[in-house]
């Protein structure tokens, strides 16, 4: 299992531990054994379910148990996980939300099922390398994220969840279609001027959505009258073509902007106050927010920042909240998706099973 590095610290390396082993026998055998727990390797189970699906079970769930009761692998779980003890952690919330987590997560016993996920196929006109993230998310810690290109949408699903927003669900959407220029660095400060900028591009998305609706309508209502009629002998080709390559020229004029310096409005909560003070560029996107359960789900405006090729960061508007991203490192092998389409598949099945 490859666990996120101590909130807030998202530039650190990601942290390993083993939870099963499988040693091969003579004669096709084999035999597992769980690693979870403190009292070392013990009788384990594996099943394959279908493809690119498994399940774990552990046999012996008593070697999980602590001599303290629940309160000592509670505390032990707080090291591990927070790099911390409950009495750190002063804010009663979050003290709220560490506990649910660490009865959530418990209670399974290393019982768990496996799904494969890849990693985003990238081509030369995205923003950034696509992959894998850690993201601050307030009093949840740190959260694993995917950032994956489309066209003129770039995607953040979340690889682990919490208890308002679950993994699989798409945590934030951005609009590289609708870069926004921020403010000068005094006025970037004041949070009502970067929400006037943001929630106009909200408004503009919003008209431009209604119309491209509309526009379709009309298309169809055009092509079935159309189809009464004889083919005409001039297409409409060529002014399709150079329509086209006007927006693909306008995208790699868009590529590649000058730095400018940032900062984060006043009032604006941060878990990680060691942020790049400049960035690349910003674009217009929106978070996905939600009560305890995923409960009332809705997409609230934000702004997007690339700081540089392995750090982005979000605003949550309506959160007055900012989540700082850093790029995973790590090498994994054989993950690549074998087409497009396998992994706008895969995107779709996780978001379902979260659903």
């Amino acid at each position: 299992m490859y666990l996120p590095p101590h909130d807030p610290h998202v530039d650190d390396p990601m942290r390993f531990k083993p939870l099963f082993r499988i040693h091969l026998m003579e004669r096709k055998c084999a035999t597992v054994e769980c690693m979870y727990g403190h009292k070392g390797p013990h009788n384990g189970h594996i099943q394959i379910v279908k493809k690119d699906e498994f399940s774990t079970k552990c046999n012996q769930t008593d070697h999980h148990r602590m001599s303290g009761g629940r309160q000592e692998e509670f505390r032990t779980w707080l090291r591990e996980e927070w790099g911390r003890t409950l009495e750190d952690i002063f804010h009663e919330h979050m003290q709220e939300l560490i506990l649910m987590k660490f009865i959530y997560t418990s209670q399974y016993d290393n019982c768990l099922t496996y799904r494969r996920i890849y990693l985003p196929p990238s081509s030369p006109e995205d923003l950034i390398q696509p992959g894998l993230f850690k993201g601050t998310y307030g009093s949840h810690g740190l959260e694993i994220v995917m950032l994956s290109f489309h066209g003129k949408k770039a995607k953040g699903t979340k690889i682990t969840g919490d208890p308002n927003i679950p993994a699989g669900q798409q945590t934030v959407e951005i609009d590289l279609a609708h870069p926004l220029q921020l403010p000068d660095i005094e006025n970037l400060r004041d949070f009502s001027e970067l929400s006037r900028i943001v929630l106009e591009v909200q408004e503009q998305v919003r008209r431009e959505e209604q119309e491209r609706e509309q526009q379709q309508e009309e298309e169809e209502e055009h092509s079935q009258q159309a189809a009464s009629q004889p083919a005409s002998p001039l297409g409409g080709e060529g002014a399709e073509g150079e329509e086209t390559a006007a927006g693909a020229e306008g995208t790699t004029q868009d590529k590649a902007p000058a730095s400018q310096p940032f900062v984060l409005p006043m009032g604006v909560i941060s878990r990680n106050e060691d942020y790049p003070r400049t960035c690349r560029v910003c674009f217009y996107g929106t978070g996905l927010i939600a009560g305890h359960g995923f409960t009332s789900p809705e997409r609230t405006p934000g702004v997007f920042v690339l700081f540089d090729d392995d750090r982005f960061g979000f605003i949550w508007l309506e959160l007055k909240s900012f989540s700082l991203y850093s790029r995973i490192k790590v090498s994994f092998q054989n993950a690549q998706a074998p087409s497009r389409e396998a992994f706008d598949e895969m995107l779709k099945n996780i978001q379902s099973l979260a659903t």
